[in-house]
């Protein structure tokens, strides 16, 4: 066993001190740099133009600057009349929120108004503290309600909601939207799930984080709860938009959502000869010619094929055309390639390979090509038969008049 040097482990600790150190102190500057304590919190739109008997719905962002984990409480200090509040996670209606030193963290501040709550300005209050009051935070956020010109009865007693109602993803991809569904009712309800998507599509409704399929899900009185739409398109499906359309109910109670899928398409090649060989012949120094074809078995438009070659060395491969623009989905196109073998070369088999790139897919053919020997050595070893020969006739005839 080979036992390191002190001096040299040393030399490390040296070097590995000066290269850290910098490190080191630039982190602790930072850190001294930062207040002991310090937490804001912040509305997302202090100020907001809502429809006639629409509720209004925001995140309430609390940032903590500080060095020390903060928790606060926090409320709606001020409702009009003829609304209702409540602070609230993805799933829960909650009252304080915990904030780890330099992070952050958001809340959803919502208002419901009465259906019939006349046109104008109200004015909400949002207040939170430190559990031990050294911190305390309040925000206004106006909210202006404006006639709406046509009533709408597309939500009843139950709302649905989604961050990401557009996904966009290649077509043989499973697609997952979540989506909260929030009853308004005040007694517990069992809720039917429906949807329709375009022809031939396969949409389900699963709990989230689970496997298993629902088609209604029971809710008690106001209550929520986030539920998975999973998505996956029919076979071959072109690119393009795709709208699935929501819709949940229970007796008078009913919504409404629309999502969107949004399908780039496959990407796929394939490529070979129209009978199916893969082999030629060529002579040493001259050229020999193959055609393959390459066709688009995706969905979407392929851009930019290119051709690379795994050759022997001294060989010259050329295609015919060096490039393709564009292969449209279901179509093909034709490319010769031109082998030329070394002059050199060996008699024999050799091995060559070519690879097909296009854009996202690509394809590899080999191609066994027999390398034999040049005409003129044919001549030449001809030549030189015949001269054995001659030579041979002649010593016999000498050979004969002694």
């Amino acid at each position: 066993m080979h036992r390191i040097h002190p001096t040299v482990g040393f030399i490390a600790l040296g070097i590995l001190a000066i290269v850290a150190f910098p490190a080191l102190c630039a982190e602790k500057a930072d850190t001294a740099a930062k207040p002991e304590r310090l937490i804001l919190m912040a509305p997302e739109y202090p100020g907001v133009i809502a429809a006639q008997g629409k509720e209004v719905s925001m995140d309430l962002t609390f940032v903590n600057k500080g060095r020390t984990d903060e928790t606060l409480d926090v409320r709606v200090a001020q409702t009009p009349d003829g609304w209702k509040t409540r602070i609230k996670t993805y799933r829960y209606a909650v009252t304080g929120v915990h904030v780890p030193a330099d992070d952050k963290k958001s809340l959803t501040f919502e208002a419901v108004p009465d259906k019939q709550l006349p046109p104008g300005d109200y004015t909400f209050l949002v207040e939170a503290q430190t559990r031990d009051g050294r911190f305390k935070m309040a925000q206004q956020i106006n909210i202006t309600l404006a006639p709406e010109q046509e009533a709408s009865d597309k939500d009843q007693g139950v709302k649905l909601t989604t961050s990401y109602p557009v996904i966009r993803g290649p077509s043989d991809a499973a697609f997952e939207f979540s989506v909260e569904v929030d009853s308004r009712l005040d007694r517990e309800a069992i809720f039917d799930l429906f949807a329709q998507g375009p022809k031939g599509w396969d949409i389900n409704f699963k709990p989230a984080y689970e496997t298993k399929y629902i088609s209604s899900i029971r809710l008690k009185a106001n209550q929520s709860q986030t539920i998975a739409v999973e998505v996956k398109p029919a076979p071959n499906s072109p690119a393009g938009e795709y709208p699935i359309s929501l819709r949940v109910s229970s007796g008078e109670a009913k919504t409404e959502a629309n999502l969107t899928v949004t399908l780039t398409g496959t990407y796929a090649l394939d490529a070979g000869t129209s009978s199916g060989l893969l082999s030629l012949e060529a002579r040493q120094g001259t050229s020999a010619n193959v055609s393959f074809f390459v066709k688009n078995t995706g969905s979407a438009v392929n851009h930019d094929i290119k051709f690379m070659t795994f050759k022997p060395e001294n060989w010259k491969i050329e295609f015919k055309p060096e490039r393709i623009d564009q292969i449209e989905p279901n179509a093909l196109k034709q490319v010769e390639m031109i082998i030329t073998p070394y002059e050199e070369a060996l008699v024999g088999d050799y091995s060559v390979g070519v690879k097909v790139e296009g854009e996202k897919a690509s394809k590899t053919l080999e191609f066994r090509t027999s390398v034999k020997a040049s005409g003129a050595w044919g001549w030449i070893g001809i030549g030189i038969i015949m001269a054995v020969v001659a030579g041979l006739f002649g010593l016999f005839r000498m050979l004969g008049r002694r």
